[in-house]
């Protein structure tokens, strides 16, 4: 019930900016690792279930994929069951399903039925939890939220660090199904990191003091929320970020994925060609939490859709460069500077996001945008590896995947600035406080001939505004969509 509350009426309550905040912040930490760290820390038991099953490595690398496509395109389905709902009843089911996909699998006697446990079932379970923990760290966060989302964004580079390895002892203990039976047991850490989300409570007027709860009255004139809002595609900052995100990822994973294999073409062994990767996950850790506290500094965040731009056109510059490397140290110069990149983009790009929509729309905006980046994720490695069986050099793969990024930054900054220039920005928008609030319902609902005449100050002047006609105002503009500014 308590989720409930704050999902309905979300604008109501001021971000604490710290106190409980931090424990939900680190629930989130460990989602967001668990969310993207998950589905390539399973590739670990891949050569157990070739072995196993009797099937190719293009067979096995469809969980990850399932795992992912899970993860993004159920976004939608997130979004009405939070907004029905709540997110701490959405987390704590979404947990029992990825525990239970895990363990299923552990017992399975043929591939199929690993793409319906682990990938279905277990990547639905993920991202019940990935989409309501964003929703309510923006919610527990507005002043210092680009730090928040920098360090939970490093959750997914620690846990890549410690999954992998884990996967690879468990695999060497117990095998692959006591290893997925394992793994299926840490995943219930989920319940408890949704059990962390405690819903924000609305300080009760004086009114509601007295009388035990809302009147009535208040009850009738509530709009009801919609399950998934799609007026927020009538946004032209929404539409021009979510073009931008969707050509992005065409191109963003491509590098983790090759640069490991790449390495391994031009002649060094296994183990030092895996280093690369722990190389960019070790930068990555740091880079999200650093460039969290840039966004941060008051000056930036007004402009923060720049700075996401400039990280992708970093991104993307870093891809074409590297794909001249032809030697280790350009390889491992190349991971450095990439992994720098692609922590500041996902520090950022939730971030804007927020900044875009604001608190009220960012359900149904995560969800519709990770449904449009979902198609994406599915063409970018399956197309990038046609190319490569075409063309066979790794060459032609990076610059790809550079021109995607970059292409992505132009369309973002370039969007930016000649459709939406001029607008405020929604978090920068100044609310009334909490004792006008009072006052201006007192006004309205006692109707005294002191509180009929009764003026509002804002900013420091005089508006000239009686009592009730600014009560009507203030419901008016608070149906209203704030301007929309990146």
């Amino acid at each position: 019930m308590g989720g409930a509350v704050v999902d309905d009426e979300p604008s109501g309550v001021k971000a604490p900016d710290g106190g409980w905040g931090w424990a939900v912040l680190a629930g989130c930490f460990v989602i967001t690792g668990f969310s993207y760290a998950f589905p390539k820390a399973v590739s670990v038991f891949f050569k157990e279930l070739i072995h196993e099953f009797d099937v190719g490595y293009s067979d096995t690398a469809w969980i990850s994929s399932i795992l992912l496509s899970m993860l993004y395109g159920t976004g939608p389905l997130c979004s009405v069951l939070v907004n029905k709902f709540g997110c701490r009843p959405v987390m704590m089911v979404g947990g029992l399903f990825a525990s239970l996909g895990m363990i299923l699998a552990s017992f399975a006697t043929n591939i199929i039925q690993i793409y319906l446990c682990t990938g279905v079932i277990t990547g639905l379970g993920l991202a019940l939890n990935f989409q309501p923990s964003l929703v309510m760290l923006n919610r527990y966060f507005s002043e210092k939220r680009p730090l928040a989302n920098g360090l939970a964004a490093a959750g997914s580079p620690v846990a890549l660090c410690c999954l992998s390895p884990l996967g690879q002892i468990l695999q060497y203990h117990y095998g692959w199904r006591g290893g997925f039976l394992i793994l299926g047991g840490i995943l219930l850490n989920c319940c408890a990191c949704g059990g962390l989300m405690r819903p924000l409570v609305p300080p009760k007027k004086p009114q509601e003091l007295e009388e035990g709860g809302p009147t009535a009255a208040e009850a009738k004139t509530r709009p009801k929320k919609k399950l998934l809002d799609f007026v927020v595609f009538k946004d032209r900052g929404f539409l021009v970020y979510t073009v931008a995100a969707s050509i992005m990822v065409l191109g963003l994973f491509v590098p983790p994925v090759f640069v490991v294999s790449y390495a391994k073409s031009l002649g060094y062994e296994d183990t030092k060609s895996a280093l690369l990767l722990t190389t960019l996950g070790v930068v990555d850790m740091f880079a999200r939490p650093i460039c969290g506290l840039i966004a941060g500094v008051k000056c930036v965040r007004p402009k923060s859709v720049y700075l996401l731009s400039f990280a992708m056109l970093f991104n993307g510059c870093t891809d074409l460069i590297g794909s001249q490397a032809n030697t280790y140290a350009g390889l491992a110069v190349f991971c450095v500077f990439f992994g720098m990149s692609y922590g500041m983009v996902g520090a950022l790009q939730f971030e804007v996001l927020m900044a875009i929509v604001g608190t009220e729309k960012f359900t149904s905006a995560i969800g519709l945008v990770l449904l449009m980046e979902a198609i994406a994720v599915l063409v970018g490695p399956p197309g990038a590896g046609r190319l490569l069986d075409t063309t066979h050099k790794y060459m032609y793969v990076f610059l790809l995947a550079g021109c995607e990024v970059v292409l992505s930054a132009c369309v973002l900054a370039l969007g930016n600035f000649f459709f939406l220039r001029g607008k405020k920005d929604p978090g920068t928008e100044m609310a009334l406080s909490t004792t006008e609030m009072e006052r201006l319902n007192c006004g309205k609902d006692v109707g005294g001939e002191g509180d009929e005449n009764l003026r509002v100050t804002e900013n420091g002047r005089d508006t000239g505004v009686e009592g009730d006609q600014r009560g009507k105002q203030v419901d008016e503009d608070s149906e209203e969509k704030p301007a929309t500014s990146l």
